[in-house]
């Protein structure tokens, strides 16, 4: 019989009893959100966009996806409507549902999942398989034919079926989305056992990967293990692709060119095998791929995925004449254009699942600067600060004189009828943003990120730690924890000082203490008492970031940090008619931050004195001579993921530098 762990001892990643974790998340309903950045934030989620989603994705005029498993259930007559990653996207609505639950305990979201899995349970087959449009094209014409198509979804619908039935356990401590997840897994275990390579491979975006592993930490079931670590040596072993990234074994991957969503979503996977594993050839790939992407293929926002299309690196490593075509990619180092960024939403979030894992194995607070970067930048910008739109792709810089169609273009929308998979796996991201906030290990408590919020958890001791965290971050760096209930031993606290800080101070009931930064955290170590209190104090001022100079599109251009937000110039907030590609930024420019709302949502906006070029006429012209005729102007910059909720607008991240 399979044993299934504790309910409540697990979040998202449940690396608690994985040997070659440092930490583990705390439970999916330790955090409450209490006022702030992310409580605004999760209201809008809890209000607006999990009922919206759903609504949506059980429509029968919009949205397919639901109705799709009516149909496979023998519930309703009908054909197969929609993209084949449609069942994914409804398990990512349903899983951000039960995190809502988890979070509110909301009987109405408890009916909501059970009506739905009754229904996913009749549609799946007896041997366990379960993908909608295999299964109504099987009834109509008899083939039943399984993982042929290279281009299928079938694995990446069954991995985000597994994530969410163990979530949804996590939360409810029901079995029955567990038992429709481990039936599903057991058909890919028999599957595989005797599928050709070429039809192990055909699984283009692998989810299954992060899917089945947490599956073996839910049920202590170690086939689902192995499985995952089978489809790791069998990538590359066929013929493959640089935009599936599996043209190479894993393991002799230095560099990542193909698909952003894909990539993300392995590099997550294989960081949850090693967990396990300890297999060091796993870590060294995956070390190596970091380096490559944090450090020349991302995007300032912790967008990935620069280009809409491209082509592999010219065939280095393999042969002169097989250079292949990559879509929705990470492209070549250094190649990150603005206009034309594609930074995919879901990229965007697969970057977060890697970095947390990575996080989770090491410790190192370098990983949380990426979560956090990703989390407020290029992950929220993806919805509408009412929460009722989204984006598919998220550009640096956005003009209505830009002289090519892109296939996502024109704002935000309800509904992306060309590709869907973002806002479901937004919402579910934002629905659980409280289990990056702490960590604990057998080192104490990890409090990885800032925001008003009361924590009750488990340590690894098994004592209780109940505290209430107060902040405005991050529009201000001023942290206060009290202590609420805390054992009579000797407990370390770890406070992760960002990256992006320099300076900070530290005190203690209210007297200043040293305070030591090794690793990006500094760490308070003693008894504690109920009533004691953490006053963290990060200096937080505006900043003008570069980037390396082999990035051409950005040479000799700044952006505008403040904290881990991003700042961009839109065209509503310079006065007149003026064109904010002429706007200049001197380099001894002065910020200042002032509070504003946009679409009734509190931001930071940051305003000072820059310079604008005099009027350029450039129509029929690609070349004149050099205007350098400057003259002041006010400006006003806004958070990225703020842009595009007034209307059609036009937007830049980076902007023209002068020095002084």
């Amino acid at each position: 019989m399979v044993m299934l762990n504790a309910v409540s001892q697990n979040g998202l990643v449940n690396t608690a009893n994985s040997p070659h974790a440092k930490l583990s998340s705390v439970g999916l309903s330790d955090v409450r959100w209490t006022k702030g950045f992310w409580a605004e934030r999760f209201a809008i989620c809890r209000d607006e966009m999990v009922p919206q989603l759903w609504k949506i994705y059980t429509s029968k005029d919009m949205c397919y996806s639901f109705e799709n498993f009516r149909i496979a259930a023998g519930l309703e007559s009908g054909k197969f409507r929609g993209p084949s990653f449609h069942d994914g996207d409804f398990y990512k609505t349903l899983e951000a549902v039960a995190a809502m639950y988890a979070a509110t305990k909301d009987p109405k979201l408890d009916a909501l999942m059970d009506e739905a899995i009754y229904v996913i349970g009749k549609a799946q087959k007896d041997d366990g398989y379960i993908y909608t449009k295999s299964i109504i094209e099987q009834k109509k014409n008899g083939d039943e034919k399984m993982f042929d198509d290279k281009l299928s979804f079938e694995a990446y619908n069954f991995g985000h079926l597994m994530t969410a039935a163990c979530v949804h356990y996590h939360a409810t401590g029901k079995t029955t989305f567990l038992n429709i997840a481990k039936k599903a897994a057991d058909f890919l275990n028999g599957f595989y056992a005797t599928a050709t390579p070429e039809q192990a491979r055909n699984a283009i975006c692998p989810s299954h990967y992060m899917g089945l592993v947490e599956l073996y930490r839910t049920t202590i079931d170690k086939k689902y293990l192995e499985l995952v670590n089978k489809l790791i040596d069998i990538r590359g072993t066929v013929e493959g692709t640089d935009d599936n990234s599996d043209r190479q074994p894993f393991r002799v991957m230095d560099k990542v060119v193909g698909h952003a969503v894909r990539a993300n979503y392995l590099f997550a996977g294989v960081a949850d095998v090693y967990a396990e594993s300890g297999d060091e050839s796993l870590m060294n790939a995956l070390n190596k791929l970091w380096d490559n992407v944090v450090h020349t293929k991302m995007h300032v926002t912790g967008g990935c995925g620069a280009l809409y299309d491209g082509v592999s690196v010219d065939g280095i490593s393999y042969k002169p004449d097989t250079v292949q075509k990559v879509h929705q990619s990470y492209g070549r180092d250094f190649q990150l254009p603005n206009f034309s960024a594609h930074n995919e939403t879901c990229a965007n979030i697969g970057n977060v699942l890697w970095n947390w894992r990575m996080f989770l194995l090491t410790g190192e607070s370098k990983y949380v600067d990426i979560v956090e970067l990703a989390l407020y930048n290029s992950v929220l910008s993806g919805v509408s600060m009412d929460g009722s739109k989204y984006f598919y792709t998220n550009p640096l810089a956005a003009s209505s004189d830009y002289p090519y169609h892109l296939r996502w273009e024109g704002g935000r929308v309800p509904y992306i009828s060309k590709s869907n998979c973002c806002p479901p796996n937004t919402v579910r991201t934002i629905a659980e943003v409280s289990n990056y906030m702490y960590s604990v290990g057998k080192h104490g408590l990890y409090i990885n990120m800032y925001g008003g919020n009361n924590l009750t958890t488990k340590l690894e001791n098994g004592s209780t730690l109940s505290l209430e965290q107060e902040s405005k971050y991050p529009w201000s760096g001023d942290v206060t924890i009290k202590l609420k209930e805390v054992s009579n031993q000797s407990l370390a606290i770890h406070l992760r000082i960002p990256g992006w800080c320099n300076n900070y101070t530290l005190k203690i009931n209210g007297k200043s203490v040293a305070a030591y930064n090794k690793e990006g955290f500094t760490t308070i170590s003693k008894i504690w008492k109920a009533g004691d209190k953490i006053e963290l104090t990060l200096n937080m001022p505006a900043v003008l970031i570069e980037s390396n100079p082999l990035v051409e599109e950005t040479r000799n251009q700044v952006t505008v940090k403040r904290g881990p937000i991003v700042y961009c110039l839109e065209s509503p907030d310079l006065l007149g008619k003026k064109n904010i590609f002429d706007v200049a930024i001197p380099s001894n420019i002065k910020l200042q931050p002032v509070e504003i709302k946009v679409e009734n949502g509190n931001v930071t906006a940051l305003t000072g004195d820059a310079k604008m070029l005099a009027p350029n006429d450039w129509s029929n012209t690609l070349y004149k001579q050099l205007n350098t005729k400057l003259i002041p102007v006010k400006i006003k910059l806004i958070p990225y993921y703020a842009w595009a909720n007034r209307d059609k607008s036009d937007m830049t991240v980076w902007l023209p530098l002068i020095r002084y």
